[in-house]
């Protein structure tokens, strides 16, 4: 809970949540605590930063989502943040309904041709 930054927030006592009075944004990391204590191995996250202080989000696409990959895990991650999308494996691009074939090896020139200007 400490990597979540949680742990000044809820605590586990019997098997009981302390409180689930928690924001947005912790009560997506404390559903972030429970998938990893799944052990699952393939994750996806639809606009789960979004939800996120500045603070936060900048340690899940830096530290955690690394982690995971480091862990050996397969993670998709659908988002429009794209100060991270260097952080990526692949691009792909959703425009229209219609699937842009991926970028590997993320230059910043292929960032560019697929953010809208």
């Amino acid at each position: 809970m400490v990597q979540l930054h949680l742990d000044h927030k809820v605590s586990v006592r019997n098997g009981v949540l302390s409180t689930t009075a928690l924001s947005q944004g912790q009560r997506k990391r404390l559903a972030l605590l429970t998938a990893y204590l799944e052990d699952r191995p393939f994750y996806v996250f639809d606009e789960w930063a979004s939800d996120q202080d500045p603070w936060f989000r900048e340690i899940f696409y830096t530290q955690l989502l690394p982690e995971l990959k480091a862990n050996g895990k397969a993670v998709l991650v659908i988002t429009h943040d794209e100060k991270y999308f260097h952080f990526a494996d692949r691009l792909h691009k959703l425009d229209s309904g219609k699937l842009i074939p991926a970028a590997s090896g993320i230059d910043a020139k292929a960032m560019n041709s697929l953010v809208p200007a």
